[in-house]
């Protein structure tokens, strides 16, 4: 796969888009034989050498930051080119991602459907168990 727009037209076909813009596109992945759901995002970047690359990435839960070094070190990771973990402020929210980057010159069918489910796997089990914390 070599452009965002073959990885769009794939992902329409096999699974559940709920948003889709340019270079970006939202998919609700069913888990759990349905009975969880997670959405997970797919976006294209540039990396450091002017090489394509899409970022799959979920949001795992809202954070509050009161570390300042905790702060920048995920924010660092989501700004950087290969970051799996990482802090977002989208809406005014500081939002933990979890992320996965893929270069398009070696993505090929099989590893973006491993990538969507890897992340949006362990995305949910990270949400399931930041949910238990916070019930303590």
């Amino acid at each position: 796969m070599r452009s965002f727009d073959q990885i769009a037209d794939w992902v329409t076909q096999h699974y559940t888009v709920t948003s889709m813009e340019p270079h970006l596109l939202s998919v609700e992945l069913s888990l759990e034989h349905g009975n969880r759901h997670q959405s997970v995002f797919l976006s294209e970047l540039i990396d450091d050498d002017g090489g394509l690359v899409l970022r799959v990435s979920t949001i795992v839960g809202e954070v509050t930051v009161n570390d300042a070094s905790l702060g920048k070190a995920l924010a660092f990771n989501w700004q950087s080119r290969t970051g799996f973990l990482a802090l977002a402020e989208i809406g005014g929210k500081h939002l933990l991602k979890l992320c996965e980057n893929q270069p398009y010159d070696s993505l090929s069918i099989g590893t973006l459907e491993r990538t969507l489910l890897r992340v949006g796997g362990m995305g949910d089990s990270i949400e399931r168990q930041l949910q238990d914390v916070d019930a303590y």
